[in-house]
């Protein structure tokens, strides 16, 4: 028997008994839409944290932190001798010092609070602009970059009223047309007398792209070079307290500087936790994004194994259920099977028939369910965003490869499903069937 007439055998048997046939496809249609769909699920809720939690950071970086009150080493510092120290260790590509300090800015009736960061050149340039230019290293004068959300921090300072927490309305600030005063910290002195911040005029460069919703590891921060920044602090405070820096033993400014933060870039992902733990061992707190995103990781794991879990049991019952439909059709064509012997079938013919007939009932369940789950997927994906507060991301996603394994993998079920009914087949014996009534 050519492989044709099997097909066409098992098809013409399947449509003689339609209402069976449909029921057993029907079951297969739900087990493959569930697992297709609780699989779905997984993928996209990863794809959706990994892209938030990557907006945050690389998995290559290690952020370095340096505290300059507390801790039982005093004469720990992220200086440039450390920031050497680090660059030289195997693996490491790249060190980028951070000076950060507090600072306030005013415009008008309006003042925020932000946090300045002062950063190599080389780190600006991978900050995307919205309006404007990136801060200069050449023109002599610190030029402030100034990130998309800072905006919404403004508040009234006559009634200290913040418009857009408050009224959901931002601030009458023109941060690129008006002159934006910016005043640093405070410096509390070892004596406990105050070093009165000075208020200067800096010119803002750009704004980091972005509205006041869309938040990255840029939206919070004013940005400036920090060889330009060095430069105006140390004319600016000469021989007085550095705002954000310690001092010396006898209560005296360095002559050096402290960075507050460092960013390490590492070759690859896998090297990431030993120059963790090189850089902690000299002292320094530091952490990556490599820990966070494989703990993650492995939390996302399991929630996919419970959600595949859901769906398989639906494929089981619908395996149970294609079994049950192939041994009542043993039953039934008892007679048939006998005269198909009689007339020279061979055995693996008979047994490719209803395997194939079990085949049918899997492939069209997975490509009826396969419909359905990207019906569910498309709901999913208008709902539960916005529950979740992922904005307008896919939580639900069905690459090409699940798409098809889905439908291979319930056309597997159906011939496994089916293959004790097809050898129940192959070993009637021809007589007796022939005589079964």
């Amino acid at each position: 028997m050519k492989f044709l007439d099997i097909i066409g055998m098992s098809a013409s048997n399947l449509w003689r008994r339609k209402l069976r046939t449909f029921l057993t496809v029907l079951g297969v249609m739900i087990g493959t839409a569930s697992i297709v769909t609780m699989v779905s699920l997984g993928i996209g809720l990863k794809a959706t944290i990994m892209k938030e939690m990557s907006s945050y950071g690389s998995m290559t970086q290690i952020q370095v932190y340096y505290y300059s009150y507390g801790g039982d080493n005093k004469d720990l510092r992220l200086d440039d001798a450390a920031i050497e120290t680090i660059s030289q260790m195997e693996h490491v590509t790249n060190v980028s010092p951070r000076l950060s300090m507090q600072c306030q800015l005013f415009q008008g009736k309006y003042a925020a609070w932000a946090q300045l960061f002062g950063v190599p050149q080389e780190t600006l340039s991978q900050i995307p602009v919205g309006e404007g230019t990136l801060p200069s290293s050449t023109s002599g004068q610190l030029e402030l970059l100034i990130g998309n959300t800072v905006i919404t921090d403004f508040y009234n300072t006559s009634n200290y009223r913040y418009p857009y927490y408050e009224d959901k309305e931002l601030a009458n600030v023109d941060l690129m047309g008006k002159t934006l005063f910016t005043k640093f910290e405070d410096t509390y002195m070892d004596d406990g007398t105050v070093q009165p911040a000075k208020k200067n005029t800096f010119k803002v460069a750009g704004i980091v792209e972005g509205g006041p919703e869309d938040y990255d590891q840029y939206s919070y921060g004013v940005y400036v070079d920090i060889d330009a920044l060095k430069n105006y602090l140390k004319k600016a405070y000469r021989g007085k307290v550095i705002p954000g820096q310690p001092t010396g033993k006898n209560g005296k400014p360095l002559k050096e500087f402290v960075y507050n933060q460092a960013i390490v870039e590492v070759d690859k992902s896998e090297n990431v936790s030993t120059i963790l733990e090189a850089i902690q061992d000299m002292g320094f707190q530091a952490n990556s994004q490599a820990e966070w995103i494989q703990s993650t990781e492995n939390e996302l794991k399991i929630i996919q194994a419970v959600l595949g879990g859901i769906g398989a049991v639906a494929m089981i019952v619908a395996a149970i259920s294609i079994a049950n439909t192939m041994m009542m059709s043993t039953y039934e064509r008892t007679k048939e099977i006998g005269v198909m012997k009689v007339l020279g079938c061979s055995l693996p013919n008979i047994r490719e028939l209803f395997l194939a007939e079990a085949a049918f009932i899997g492939f069209l369940g997975g490509c009826v369910g396969l419909i359905i789950s990207f019906i569910l997927s498309g709901v999913c994906n208008k709902v539960l965003p916005e529950a979740m507060g992922y904005g307008d991301a896919k939580i639900s996603q069905i690459p090409i490869w699940l798409a098809l394994l889905a439908i291979i993998f319930a056309a597997c079920v159906g011939i496994l499903a089916g293959f004790f009914p097809a050898q129940r087949a192959t070993k009637l014996s021809p007589l007796a069937a022939i005589r079964n009534e």
